[in-house]
């Protein structure tokens, strides 16, 4: 068993009171209480400098974990029970962690009292569930008025080789000298390379208020747990609103090398960009590795061009083992966009007109019935193929690191996915290169593919 310790302690950072219902609905360990979603998310962060990508071992691993909000006169405390000895430094726990755990209690609470339950906010609607993404955002402290566009999204994989790692430190420094913020899934690899060199940058730039964004869910924090870069922390409730969130506050987005879940983002931007409402609306978009990663983005952009058509090429640029060019074009492209906003008298801190088909925004619960019912054809509109494969891709995620998928596919076996012959073909292609470039678990662990295709 791995080394435990025990404590209570106050957040840290930005959570505010609670009401006593709020307090008994964290306790409350029933299937409609709130006490086993806040204790995977606090496991998660307290086992960020352990690394795995299994959600399922971290729980099996830390079983006799626990973490209780006690409401006493003077405010809020949380007893720890049983943690990973890693959050600790001569028994108290580490400022960062304690700063981020208290962001889990935040949006935990936030999202279900104030967002899932409350009559103001239609969830069933694309407008209702934007507003509910600006509002979790907004509490999170995430949106920053009084900031000129800086923030660039970055997108990649968490098993990838030590010479793509660094070249995403080298990007995110070529960044940073460009006081650009960086904005990631908040997990190890490509997640954590570009805010540990802007980092190294916002220093030698003497800017001390650098933001190193992590957006996550409750799905796959475990499997992706904050790295210590990570100063701002946002628990969205699913991936769909927390892939809304990056779309909304980013104002570009790099896109390094990956595995399924950075398909599934790229599917899921390049559906919303191709929409004609958005054909117009400035967002720069780059594909970017190392030398050795050139095959990668070849395959990548060869399936995007099969299953989206050669428009969506028009919507990002491919630049290969040049971190400098990346960031200058990462600059001018944000450039451009402030200035559009300027003129469009939009806001800088979230972008309000873009149109989100409600396809892409609708919750997509991985299970066998839902992967094997996915229309996989080109005989559809463009973006509702880019959603499908979008969901298929995330379906897969889920059944490699989430707890829930995990325990589908030792339940019943492989998911199994049904397309169109050569879409079929070019779709096992793509997945087979993934697992033979080791992209699918963290180096040195054995895949054991939890789909079939057929």
């Amino acid at each position: 068993m791995p080394q435990t310790i025990s404590t209570t302690l106050s957040p840290e950072g930005s959570l505010e009171v609670l009401s006593q219902h709020e307090v008994n609905r964290l306790r409350d360990t029933s299937s409609s209480g709130l006490h086993d979603l806040l204790r995977r998310c606090a496991l998660a962060i307290l086992n960020s400098d352990n690394m795995t990508d299994d959600g399922l071992a971290v729980m099996e691993a830390y079983r006799d974990f626990d973490i209780e909000v006690l409401q006493e006169d003077r405010g809020l405390r949380l007893k720890i029970s049983n943690a990973p000895i890693e959050a600790f430094v001569d028994g108290k726990m580490i400022r960062g962690i304690r700063e981020l755990l208290s962001s889990v209690v935040r949006d935990v609470v936030y999202v279900y009292n104030e967002i899932q339950t409350h009559p103001r906010f239609d969830l069933s609607t694309g407008e209702g569930t934007t507003n509910a993404v600006f509002h979790i955002l907004r509490k999170a402290g995430a949106l920053q008025p009084s900031l000129d566009p800086s923030l660039v999204v970055c997108w990649g994989g968490h098993s990838i080789s030590r010479e793509e790692y660094d070249y995403t430190k080298r990007v995110g420094y070529h960044l940073g000298l460009r006081e650009l913020d960086i904005c990631t899934g908040c997990g190890p690899g490509a997640m954590k390379g570009p805010m540990k060199g802007a980092n190294v940058a916002h220093v030698k730039q003497r800017r001390s208020h650098g933001r190193y964004l992590g957006i996550s869910e409750p799905g796959i924090i475990a499997a992706e747990s904050p790295n210590p870069i990570v100063n701002e922390l946002v628990i969205m409730p699913d991936i769909e609103k927390r892939l809304e969130a990056f779309v909304r506050v980013g104002h570009g987005i790099v896109v390094f090398p990956g595995g399924v879940g950075t398909a599934e983002e790229i599917l899921y931007l390049l559906g919303i960009l191709l929409h004609p409402d958005n054909k117009d609306i400035p967002f720069p978009v780059i594909f970017t590795g190392p030398a050795s990663s050139a095959d990668y983005f070849k395959r990548i952009d060869e399936f995007l061009a099969y299953t989206l058509g050669d428009a969506a090429r028009e919507r990002y640029r491919i630049i290969i083992d040049d971190p400098t060019s990346v960031a200058k074009a990462m600059r001018l492209g944000i450039d451009e966009v402030a200035e559009f906003r300027r003129t469009h008298q939009d806001a800088f801190y979230y972008n309000w007109r873009l149109n989100i088909d409600r396809n892409f925004q609708e919750p997509f619960a991985a299970d066998h019935a839902a992967m094997a019912g996915l229309e996989l054809h080109r005989n559809q509109p463009t973006h509702e193929l880019a959603a499908n494969l979008r969901r298929a891709f995330s379906g897969i995620v889920a059944g490699n690191v989430k707890e829930p998928g995990i325990r589908a596919i030792e339940a019943h076996g492989p998911f199994r996915l049904h397309a169109e012959p050569d879409l079929m073909s070019r779709l096992d292609e793509l997945l087979t290169s993934f697992v033979e470039q080791g992209r699918m678990k963290l180096p040195g662990s054995h895949y054991e593919p939890c789909y079939t295709l057929g």
